[in-house]
């Protein structure tokens, strides 16, 4: 079972989340800890399953990936074997780089990203649509993002 967190695990959190490349000296001097505490904490949060991983956040748009559209899909049935075949062919397209499973009209919602409203059609018209288990889509495109977080902290 997670511990609580107190102020100071949320600030290292925050500051982590600003900088996952700070050193442990770094990270103390900006919440006012010393840096073996500081470590220990990081340490704990990482065992609790606070911290899952670092990362390093890449630029869609310089990696030529720039042109997202939001697919709203139904499929026939919600059984067990349609899901997994779904996820399993979803998984498989580096285009989809988000999906979720939905509830609502639509059972997943997936962000596709592309180069350009070409990629997408050949994407959509070449392998979205020709999976068994969709009955349905509906793609919206964004014109910008207005807020974007990575995890939600308070």
């Amino acid at each position: 079972m997670s511990r609580d967190l107190d102020a100071t695990d949320r600030r290292i959190l925050a500051e982590l989340q600003r900088d996952g490349r700070l050193t442990h000296q770094e990270l103390s001097e900006r919440i006012g800890l010393s840096p073996t505490p500081c470590a220990r904490r990081v340490r704990m949060l990482e065992e609790d399953g606070y911290i899952t991983g670092f990362a390093a956040q890449i630029d869609e748009m310089k990696m030529g990936f720039g042109f997202s559209v939001f697919v709203s899909v139904k499929l026939g049935r919600q059984t067990d074997n349609q899901l997994v075949s779904f996820e399993r062919a979803i998984s498989a397209y580096p285009e989809v780089v988000d999906c979720w499973l939905m509830t609502g009209s639509r059972d997943y919602l997936l962000r596709v990203a592309v180069a350009d409203l070409n990629e997408f059609e050949r994407f959509l018209t070449g392998r979205l649509t020709k999976l068994p288990e969709v009955v349905s889509l509906e793609s919206s495109i964004p014109i910008r993002r207005v807020k974007g977080r990575q995890t939600r902290l308070i």
